[in-house]
């Protein structure tokens, strides 16, 4: 199978390289650039640990060929923290307990992310709204609900 040529911009990096066809968003990720933060889950894009940021918005990396991404901007969670300074949303959820197993985090992290970007002072209808893609079995999501409201509110004090 002939490979295709694919570019896109990685967490602020460009990125070159070839890829087969179908191969999909998450493979490229986590097996040719070595980013794992964003998890394999189901695989079928209903759990939302592969959840990543494309220009913005929250897709399911799972169910994204590689191909879409060409010349756009993809973003995981390794590239939401400024160097060793945690992302406000990223501390919320350490100070909140908000992780337990930690396994649906990444993907709970870029998909609220996308939406405090969009909505910097959401209600916690619409933080509800923005996880609920995302599945969590340990921590019953109020601590993760709560923990994006109160990263909202960090940021707004910051600002």
């Amino acid at each position: 199978m002939a490979k295709t040529p694919l570019q896109f911009r990685h967490n602020g990096r460009d990125v070159a390289l070839f890829v087969d066809g179908g191969t999909n968003l998450l493979v490229v990720l986590r097996e040719m650039l070595g980013d794992v933060t964003p998890k394999f889950g189901c695989g079928q894009g209903g759990c939302g640990a592969c959840t990543v940021l494309i220009d913005g918005d929250a897709h399911l990396s799972c169910l994204t060929l590689a191909e879409a991404v060409e010349g756009r901007a993809v973003e995981t969670l390794d590239g939401i923290k400024s160097g060793p300074t945690l992302h406000p949303l990223q501390r919320a959820f350490a100070d909140g307990f908000a992780a337990q197993c930690g396994y649906c985090t990444p993907g709970m992290l870029m998909a609220a992310k996308a939406l405090l970007d969009k909505i910097p002072q959401p209600s916690r209808e619409q933080v509800v709204e923005a996880i609920s893609g995302n599945i969590c079995r340990c921590t019953g999501y109020e601590p993760i609900i709560n923990a994006v409201l109160a990263a909202a509110a960090s940021l707004r004090a910051s600002a």
